[in-house]
């Protein structure tokens, strides 16, 4: 039923005309202005999650896709015939997408693929006028950050990272209790990603391989964990706080410290699973199990955030917000307030109340639409706002800014670590723009 309910919002609102400039011109001179053209760099589990909800809209075309696995090209196509369309493939090496690139008949490209390729790509597109949406994290180095920002000053095409967790329920809830007032004068955040990925990160025969030979992510995002200490991973936690802290309008990280705890997670899950005298069970990982990172803000507000993906443990962001008025944890495990001179004493209330009053206006009108999406509706979301953005020829509700800061904190936790804790201080990436750029994410009334 959510699937034809989307099929039923877009075509609802294009007969309604929903919002003055809901259609307006492709950027493809001389095609249908009531279709946007993306295409797909990187069909994998993530990209073919996009590719599901893209087909879904009457408002979109999928002209080309692109991936060197066969089977991902395979399950896409499917995809895409049942959706009676049509995509050439890409598939001729790890520089295809070069090729794609080149098509005149693309608006924009949605990228997913292992994070080493994020920037290179969405370089790529945007130097050959596509929109850009990147996967997270979008950039692994402070170059590469400066890259997507230089690269987006230069052409004047945008770069949207896609961290759905922004629109997650109670996180755009949360948000408008900040944008209210409700906790005060903000202080203090936590947030992170602790999620048990050890069954990602290996499979095989014995359930201990990674590299080639080995599937999924295992075939590359576990080498990451061998090489580099640091976190690894901060945008589905700090996207959301970020947001809630005005980060790059009106507000900017200015500091970092990080440290890590030491690594025995991954040798553990390996000798538990195939044995000590498996090869694996002797690597020296250089991942640190807990990595913590307290970034300082130029309001003076601190966050803390949390990587933690080596050990056994339920998932959790680990979110709170805290201010001169009270306090929130809110995730799928402990949803909590304290509101002082509401609540009772000084114990916790049940944040549901809270969380029903203050839902956002963008889950109010398209809650319905976006169940079934993935990840309990938040994907609807930022592929809304993805696509949305091109159609009005505007800059993304987050933008190469806000992917370069984001994004920033994988490199310079790993530097703060590597030298005893030092702080290392996050460059401008908006050029002192951060003073005078207004906060307007989701206050658009489509996304």
């Amino acid at each position: 039923m959510s699937n034809f309910k989307r099929r039923d919002f877009i075509k609802t609102t294009a007969a309604a005309g929903v919002g003055a400039t809901l259609f307006a011109p492709n950027i493809v001179k001389g095609k249908d202005d009531r279709k946007v053209r993306i295409g797909f760099i990187g069909v994998g589990g993530r990209g073919r999650s996009h590719l599901r909800n893209i087909l879904l809209r009457d408002d979109v075309i999928v002209p080309a896709i692109c991936d060197i696995d066969p089977e991902a090209i395979t399950k896409a196509q499917k995809m895409i015939k049942d959706a009676k369309q049509k995509a050439e493939a890409y598939t001729e090496g790890e520089f295809a997408y070069e090729k794609m690139l080149d098509r005149d008949d693309l608006d924009g490209v949605i990228i997913s693929t292992p994070w080493l390729w994020h920037t290179r790509m969405a370089v790529a597109a945007m130097r050959k006028g596509k929109y850009a949406g990147v996967e997270v994290s979008a950039a692994n180095t402070i170059e590469e950050c400066w890259d997507l920002v230089e690269t987006y000053e230069e052409t004047k095409v945008p770069c949207m990272i896609l961290e759905n967790v922004c629109y997650r329920q109670d996180v755009m809830a949360v948000l408008q209790m900040v944008r209210e007032g409700v906790f005060g004068e903000l202080l203090h955040y936590r947030c992170g990603y602790l999620h048990d990925l050890r069954g990602v990160k290996f499979n095989g025969e014995s359930g201990a391989e990674f590299g080639p030979g080995s599937h999924g992510e295992a075939r590359w995002r576990t080498a990451h964990s061998l090489h580099r200490n640091g976190d690894l991973y901060p945008t589905h936690g700090v996207g959301p706080v970020a947001l809630m802290a005005d980060i790059n309008k009106g507000n900017r990280f200015v500091s970092l410290t990080s440290t890590a705890t030491k690594a025995r997670g991954l040798n553990d899950y390996i000798v538990k699973k195939a044995g000590e005298d498996h090869p694996n069970a002797k690597l020296k990982w250089k991942l640190g199990d807990v990595v913590t990172t307290t970034v300082t803000t130029a309001r003076g507000e601190t966050i803390i955030i949390t990587h933690d993906t080596n050990l056994p443990r339920p998932y959790s962001l680990g979110f709170r917000v805290q201010g001169t008025n009270g306090l929130t944890d809110f995730d799928y495990h402990t949803r909590r307030v304290f509101i002082e001179g509401t609540s009772k004493g000084h114990g916790w209330e049940e944040a549901k109340p809270y969380l029903e009053k203050y839902d956002h206006p963008l889950w109010k009108k398209y809650g319905e639409y976006a169940k079934g999406s993935g990840h309990g509706g938040m994907d609807f979301f930022v592929a809304h706002a993805f696509v949305e953005s091109i159609k009005r020829k505007v800059n993304p509700p987050m933008d190469a800014y806000d992917a370069a800061a984001w994004s920033a904190i994988t490199p310079l936790s790993e530097m703060s670590i590597a030298n005893n804790g030092e702080p290392q201080s996050f460059p401008d990436f908006t050029r002192g723009r951060w003073m005078t750029r207004k906060n307007d994410f989701a206050l658009n009334d489509e996304f």
